[in-house]
């Protein structure tokens, strides 16, 4: 009568295995949301017992938290390269949505971690705090073109975070429908961010009413 043999552990160094560990628990996140996922079921994926991610991570917080900063720091090197001094406002823009389109396409997961599943209990940041980041990039960009307008710089942080804030939107829709090829999202986005410097107001004013 032949006996049953259970599956052995695969034994790994200890680097291998929370490199392990991360990739099962960030797929386990991706795609049914940090909530829905239990230490157990990270565990039972990974094929190891709960002691072993608790020694790696300490909590599912923990573990999460690296998957989150990993993610953040791929895409804030992707945008860096694409803000570096003395590039011109048009290229920065235009790189700050390739990128982010590229990251999505490449890496769906990733950007929904980052963008939609970031619990409260986590203290990285997020989507919203990278592009506010961006936002300060754009307007320290933006000083230069104000001063050869002739328009008040100190207006320059508001009109970056106004780009970014845009150019967030804008992806975030692109991802919800990725019909539309990227680089053509990409030329519709700048024909509205950055062509639409062209036409700034130096004084500009509300549009009100005329008192009678």
């Amino acid at each position: 009568m032949s006996q049953t043999s259970t599956p052995k552990r695969t034994r790994m160094t200890r680097a291998a295995r929370r490199e392990q560990l991360i990739a099962v628990a960030r797929e386990l996140f991706a795609t049914q949301g940090f909530d829905a996922v239990s230490i157990e079921e990270i565990a039972a994926h990974a094929g190891v017992s709960k002691p072993v991610l608790y020694e790696h991570f300490g909590t599912k917080d923990g573990l999460y938290q690296v998957i989150i900063d990993r993610e953040l720091s791929v895409l804030s090197e992707m945008l860096t390269v694409r803000m570096a001094p003395g590039t011109p406002v048009s290229k920065i823009l235009e790189g700050i949505v390739l990128s982010l389109l590229d990251y999505i396409e490449n890496d769906p997961d990733g950007f929904r971690l980052i963008a939609h599943q970031s619990p409260t209990t986590v203290s990285s940041s997020t989507f919203s705090t990278v592009m506010s980041d961006v936002g300060d990039e754009v307007a320290f960009h933006l000083e230069a073109h104000f001063k050869t307008l002739g328009f008040d710089v100190n207006h320059a942080p508001l009109y970056g975070h106004m780009l970014a804030g845009a150019i967030a939107n804008a992806v975030l829709w692109w991802q919800a429908d990725p019909s539309m090829p990227k680089e053509e999202a990409t030329a519709h986005v700048i024909n509205l961010v950055y062509r639409g410097l062209h036409d700034l107001q130096h004084d500009p004013r509300l549009n009100r009413p005329s008192d009678n």
